[in-house]
């Protein structure tokens, strides 16, 4: 029986989720930060760390499992014996245990279990739903109207420097004109703030609709993915991993990027699992947007064919 469905269960509730000889699963909350590599808002969330020293048995995971799968909870506790034994077994055998939406184990040189976590289940009920805000919509428009301001700079220059010319011409004419270039230049600064004040009111209009957006729950079904990914054999790489839990990683870095159809493969021959950024269902399209993303994204980025 695979128990991390309920000790996946048990995170959203508990800051401390023990599996009886084997360690600890432990959240921690972390506030909501700007990444500034990715130019988004991530909202809070729970981080999983692991301590294998804390592997006493508390009883919540086996009270758990023993209601849930409607069985006793000395069957329950033998249930997670075996798991434990099992993934004992394939650590021993430098085999990594992958535990869907919590993380990777493995031994590292010193035979000592290390946890490596999958970012992409956020176990803060408070933050549920809560995606990560794309910022780069608000800096384009800002960078517009900006724009604005020095094109309007540049039209009414030309007009002030003939102005400053004429008055040199002659004295009385020369009074006359200095103040009506004075008259000009306020006009154009009037106009510059005006302008600023514009650009000043977007932005807080735009920090204050910010928030983070709630998608809707995506129903999946398997005959109507399978029939969509042989549509789509063409694929544009972004990387690739022995290890499920660092595809899910860069896959999620890629979706918080903008790119919403990014997911990884299954194995492919050489046991790798290749990170894409989309899919297409001929070779032109994933060709055109193979030389988008080498000028402006990854050069190093290439294209899969799927058999």
């Amino acid at each position: 029986m695979m128990i991390e469905k309920h000790i996946s269960a048990l995170l959203y509730r508990y800051q401390c989720v023990t599996v009886p000889g084997f360690g600890a699963f432990i959240t921690e909350t972390v506030s909501a930060r700007y990444n500034t590599t990715t130019n988004t808002f991530v909202p809070p969330k729970k981080t999983i760390l692991f301590n294998s020293l804390l592997a006493q048995n508390d009883g919540l995971l086996a009270n758990h499992l023993a209601l849930e799968e409607h069985i006793t909870f000395n069957e329950a506790v033998a249930l997670i014996q075996q798991q434990v034994a099992l993934w004992n077994a394939n650590l021993k055998e430098n085999q990594a245990v992958y535990l869907k939406n919590i993380g990777e184990l493995s031994l590292n040189a010193e035979q000592k279990i290390q946890f490596e976590p999958v970012g992409s289940t956020n176990y803060l009920t408070s933050s549920f739903g809560l995606t990560a805000v794309m910022a780069t919509a608000l800096q384009n428009d800002l960078q517009k109207e900006e724009t604005k301001v020095v094109e309007l700079t540049a039209k009414n220059k030309p007009r002030l420097q003939w102005m400053r010319y004429a008055a040199v011409v002659a004295g009385f004419i020369g009074l006359y004109t200095s103040v009506s270039t004075y008259q000009e230049y306020a006009v154009y600064q009037d106009k510059k703030i005006a302008v600023e004040k514009e650009v000043q009111n977007q932005i807080e209009q735009k920090l204050q609709q910010a928030t983070f957006v709630i998608e809707a729950p995506k129903v999946v079904k398997e005959k109507i993915a399978e029939v969509t990914a042989q549509a789509k054999p063409f694929h544009i790489v972004a990387g690739a991993f022995k290890t499920e839990a660092k595809a899910q990683i860069l896959t999620d870095q890629l979706k918080a990027k903008g790119y919403k159809n990014a997911k990884y493969l299954s194995k492919s021959k050489h046991n790798m699992r290749q990170v894409v950024y989309n899919s297409y269902a001929t070779q032109e399209e994933a060709r055109q947007e193979l030389r988008l993303i080498h000028e402006k994204v990854n050069k190093d980025a290439w294209i899969y064919i799927e058999n």
